[in-house]
């Protein structure tokens, strides 16, 4: 019985660990946000000009496709989910597109 209690508890700690090295890097993806003047346009909680980003991880939440379309737009730009002013192309690469939108998306 102890021996059985002591694989689940190492399976537990394993499991742990590899949520949180699995983990969006918030303290990256808000510089890279900063950097990329994101927040002239967008806050975690508030409407500005586009949506809040919680309002996004909202939206998307359940959506296993959520972390590629929203990359994509965020690389291209877009208009008409939110209202009819568009967002921007933004100056991303591929991984720094994800981490934003794995950051915004951890936000519910």
């Amino acid at each position: 019985m102890k021996q059985g209690m002591m694989v689940i508890a190492a399976a537990a700690a394993l499991g742990l660990a590899a949520h949180a090295s699995a983990a969006v890097d918030e303290a990256k993806a808000k510089s890279l946000a900063q950097a990329k003047n994101c927040f002239t346009c967008h806050a975690v909680d508030k409407k500005l000009v586009g949506p809040a980003y919680k309002d996004v991880a909202k939206k998307y939440k359940g959506d296993k496709e959520a972390v590629a379309k929203l990359s994509k737009k965020v690389i291209t730009g877009g208009s008409g989910v939110w209202g009819s002013i568009p967002m921007p192309p933004n100056p991303v690469k591929e991984d720094e597109a994800k981490l934003l939108v794995e950051w915004i998306l951890s936000l519910h």
